[in-house]
């Protein structure tokens, strides 16, 4: 495997002839629902670059959306997943089961939140997940209401497009929708109406008062959050939010969920999310950052939960593929190695201040927010009214991506630009990508 030099390299125009080629060739055969951030096609990756076909080097701020963060390429990654091709690539885990489900499965049990007795299975994707962590809460509760949160993402399947917030592009043209499935407020603090400080008593209470007058706690599966909120914009519900929702769920035998699928496996500079104010989650779903860059997610849980669906319930052809686990036991090894949690702690310390600064030079930034490698900035059109400026976020990204800067967009109002830079990446390349940003919003 030759190694990518770490620099941005810029040698064609964006996207160079052969991106414009293959563009071409796509546009004949795949499906034009299928979108892409960026028009350049990806020939290489490793570290905290992305090369593409015509030689161009971009710094990656995006990891794939949260997937590589231990890098595209990671050396136990590519190893243990090399290692396994060789032995068997499939013979379904229902059929004849093998040692990397179980090891995956152990990894789990000791990393996520709680020392209560855990269990696992693994899937393909998050949407799946999500949709299983459903499946067995309501097996295990024997109620059907779920209940979700504005500005929610989890997945693209019937039932997670209904738990998802965000019409465009998710939900649009698509239904009917599965039933049974309510959405209650989240503590959005630089959009509340009486101000961060107040947003997370306020927020809760409210939640709270609408699943005992709407639904009946009685009736309720599940509560299902992102303790960080990824597609509706990075939210980070303000402070007791969390602990007074979980709090309310205990109390009333609901089954509670983190979604820790985008914010999982030390991107928030701690192993989980939920994990900033000691939230023990009954269930979490991860998928994206547990193997380098191979489908895999989990559902892992408390033990009586996990096993209340009847045997054969919980499973899938491909779920929990040999390959997959060897790639998630390489990402895993490679994260306690790097100390990957403290390296996306030093990348919120290098990156959260300069676009503070950047954010007191240009009106157009309302907010800076989230947590260890998982930042992002809020446009507007009026700091005073808070008026999202959708347009101004797709040119920023527009003038990033020419520059050679990978970023994504993301959020209800598609004002927020979201920052997921690879937890490996080189400390010169988070400057020199801050320095591209800070150029490109002066153009903005």
């Amino acid at each position: 495997m030759t190694a990518i030099p770490q620099e941005r390299r810029v040698v064609t125009a964006i996207p160079g002839p052969k991106s414009l080629e293959l563009q071409n060739r796509r546009t004949a055969t795949v499906a034009a629902g299928v979108g892409s951030v960026m028009p350049v096609f990806a020939a290489r990756a490793s570290g905290g670059v992305v090369e593409d076909v015509d030689g161009n080097s971009f710094i990656d701020f995006g990891s794939g959306i949260a997937v590589t963060s231990v890098g595209s390429s990671a050396e136990a990654v590519v190893r243990r997943a090399t290692a396994q091709l060789a032995d068997f690539t499939h013979t379904c885990f229902m059929v004849t089961p093998y040692e990397g489900y179980v090891e995956v499965c152990e990894q789990l049990a000791e990393l996520t939140p709680g020392d209560h007795a855990k269990k696992s299975a693994l899937f393909n994707s998050g949407a799946e997940a999500v949709e299983n962590a459903v499946k067995i809460a309501r097996s295990y509760t024997k109620r059907q209401a779920v209940v979700v949160f504005d500005h929610g993402y989890h997945g693209r399947t019937n039932l997670t497009m209904a738990l998802t917030s965000k019409n465009m592009p998710y939900k649009n043209g698509f239904g009917p929708f599965a039933p049974e499935i309510y959405r209650v407020p989240v503590a959005y603090g630089y959009r509340w109406p009486t101000g961060p400080r107040n947003a997370g008593a306020e927020a809760s209470a409210q939640a709270i008062d609408e699943i005992s007058k709407q639904i009946g706690a009685d009736n309720v599966a599940a509560i299902v959050i992102e303790p960080l909120l990824g597609e509706g914009g990075f939210i980070e519900p303000a402070k007791g939010f969390l602990p007074a929702i979980a709090k309310f769920a205990k109390d009333n035998g609901i089954v509670f969920v983190a979604d820790e699928i985008q914010s999982g496996f030390c991107r928030t500079g701690q192993w989980f999310a939920c994990e900033d104010e000691g939230v023990v989650p009954d269930l979490i779903t991860t998928a994206k950052g547990i193997a380098g860059g191979l489908p895999l997610a989990a559902v892992t849980g408390r033990a009586e939960i996990m096993d209340a669906p009847h045997s054969g319930g919980l499973g899938g052809t491909y779920g929990g593929n040999p390959v997959a686990c060897a790639a998630a036991l390489g990402a895993i090894e490679t994260m306690r190695e790097l100390d990957l949690v403290s390296k996306a702690r030093r990348i919120e310390e290098i990156m959260k201040p300069r676009l503070k600064e950047m954010a007191e030079k240009f009106d157009v930034i309302g907010d800076v927010r989230g947590r260890g490698a998982m930042l992002a900035i809020e446009l507007v059109k009026d700091r005073d009214t808070k008026e999202p400026n959708p347009e101004a976020t797709a040119a920023l990204a527009k003038a990033c991506h020419m520059e050679g800067l990978l970023v994504l967009t993301t959020g209800t109002y598609s004002n927020v630009l979201r920052f997921l830079p690879p937890l490996v990446i080189g400390e010169d390349l988070l400057t020199e990508g801050l320095d591209i940003l800070e150029q490109a919003l002066a153009g903005v």
